[in-house]
């Protein structure tokens, strides 16, 4: 995967917010968009994102969403985004999940994974 796009209706509070939460370098668009790359080099493993701005407040639960892996414990990267302007979301968890569910300001779904995806 190469980039991801969210739809949002603040651009500004969302590069805001996930140029942070990533630790990605934000580059605002002439069409009002904006882009976050990672440190260095674009690659497979650190993706772009690219922030579309929809004039719109999100309506339901989303289809797609990201899952994050700490560097070190999940709950103190859980914490951060929080301080960022995450907020915890109930989605249906069972309260036995090996992740936490966050919406960031605009209410969109992520997770924070426990540790990450194996086989």
């Amino acid at each position: 995967m190469a980039q991801c796009t969210i739809d949002v209706e603040n651009v500004n509070l969302m590069a805001a917010f996930w140029s942070a939460a990533l630790g990605y370098e934000t580059e605002q668009g002439d069409d009002g968009s904006a882009k976050l790359w990672p440190p260095g080099q674009p690659s497979a493993t650190a993706p772009t994102v690219w922030l579309q701005g929809s004039g719109t407040t999100k309506r339901s639960k989303n289809r797609l969403h990201l899952d994050l892996v700490a560097d070190g414990d999940p709950q103190a990267e859980v914490r951060r985004l929080i301080g960022l302007g995450a907020r915890h979301v109930d989605v249906g968890q069972s309260g036995t999940e090996q992740f936490t569910v966050l919406a960031d300001p605009e209410g969109n779904e992520f997770c924070v994974l426990d540790s990450a995806p194996t086989r």
